[in-house]
């Protein structure tokens, strides 16, 4: 029996998504969901582009040549879908990293152009068994916030501290508080000699050390070709979820042979840095899902404003209002159906529509709104202050505007 907070039976009487047999661990997005969806993005994509990051795009399919020069064909297959492409081998993307190198590859970089940090929001297939797949918690094909910071091994500390410092802006923005970190070591099946896992376990320990991060150990839980520290959020429940991520590697820069010019002239590896904020967007909606039993805050909501007209003579004035509160950026729609008002104000309380606003003659006449609450407080105010603080209330608390990075400034000059 799934408790009425789980993000599957909130799915469901939302109209969020579906999951169904034919397409295992893949989301199927409705209208209502996919607004939601697109909400988080936004606010990623803002968070992420204010903190020095540049979007990119790579393929989802690439042939085997690339995975087995990152090392993923040898220590991650079991979890690729793999087959022939032509004849040649080839998989689709569980991870972005190895795109990301192509294009640096081609670049022809100096000191001064690091760090360069490339994002993406990309799509990614990894083969899970169908024993572990849990609703978007646990999925087949999902969305990473990836990002990486190629960069002078100099500069690994400072750049770790200010994405930590970031981070916890960004989740208590998000409403989180209870925030744990752990430190990911060596696995047993991993690329580099030691002496470079030794090098990448001491640096990282020591940005995290810099950074004030109370770190508990997770030995030989690090990625195959580098240490990283797990960012995991505690929820209502007192469940702990694994989100950001932030990984040294020092070794897919050796494996794709890339490089910069020093001060001096001379060609050496940049570090690399694999960041994620919330790791993978489906898992974080249900995680907000579960947090707010549905009740999401308005930004978040996919429907933030319902518009009910008594009786047909309002649906204009209830129209105009829509396409005004839609001219400010705000989710909004008109409902007049042939229910009764009463039935629909529930049917939007149901909903968990932050904003459930009735006109009726008097309020057409006035230029005015009635706010009906889920407690069935009514509370009448004057349009221009509602579609102010309509605004105001379903605004991200992330926009382009923000600066996160405190040294977002090049670090190697």
């Amino acid at each position: 029996m799934l408790d009425s907070s789980d993000h599957r039976i909130l799915g469901q009487e939302l109209d969020l998504f579906h999951l169904q047999e034919e397409a295992p661990g893949m989301v199927f997005w409705h209208p209502r969901g996919y607004a939601m969806y697109r909400a988080l993005e936004s606010v990623v994509r803002a968070w992420t582009v204010s903190s020095g990051f540049e979007e990119v795009k790579t393929p989802e399919l690439l042939r085997s040549v690339i995975w087995e020069q990152s090392g993923h064909w040898h220590n991650f297959r079991e979890h690729m879908f793999a087959f022939s492409d032509e004849g040649k081998s080839a998989a689709m993307k569980p991870v972005n990293c190895p795109g990301h190198a192509q294009i640096v590859k081609r670049r022809s970089l100096s000191y001064r152009d690091l760090p360069l940090r490339l994002s993406e929001l990309g799509i990614v297939h990894r083969n899970e068994s169908s024993g572990v797949l849990h609703g978007l918690m646990r999925l087949r094909q999902f969305t990473q916030d990836d990002g990486h910071v190629f960069l002078a091994e100099t500069d690994v500390e400072r750049e770790v501290a200010d994405f930590c410092r970031s981070l916890y802006d960004f989740y208590r923005a998000l409403g989180f508080s209870e925030i744990g970190v752990a430190f990911a070591t060596r696995p047993e099946q991993r690329v580099g000699s030691d002496a470079v896992w030794d090098r990448a376990e001491h640096a990282l320990a020591a940005a995290a050390k810099g950074a004030g991060l109370p770190c508990r150990l997770k030995a030989g839980e690090g990625a195959f070709y580098g240490p990283k520290l797990e960012f995991e959020l505690g929820d209502r429940l007192g469940r702990r979820w694994q989100c950001g991520t932030i990984q040294l590697d020092f070794v897919l820069p050796e494996r794709f042979d890339l490089s910069y010019d020093d001060r001096s002239g001379a060609r050496v590896r940049p570090a690399m840095l694999h960041r994620a904020m919330v790791g993978s967007l489906e898992r974080f909606l249900g995680i907000l899902l579960e947090q707010h039993q549905g009740r999401l805050p308005s930004w978040l909501a996919p429907e933030q404003v319902r518009v009910l007209p008594v009786h047909a003579e309002q649906r204009g004035y209830a129209e105009e209002i829509v396409s005004r509160l839609r001219q400010r950026g705000v989710r909004a729609s008109c409902e007049l159906g042939s229910e009764t008002l009463a039935r629909r104000v529930a049917e939007a309380h149901a909903l968990r529509i932050p904003f459930s606003w009735v006109v009726g003659a008097r309020e057409a006449a006035d230029r005015s709104v009635t706010e009906r609450e889920a407690s069935r407080e009514r509370r009448a105010r004057p349009l221009v202050e509602a579609l102010s603080r309509a605004q105001s209330a379903c605004s991200a608390p992330i926009s382009a505007k923000d600066t996160p990075y405190a040294g977002s400034a090049e670090g190697s000059d």
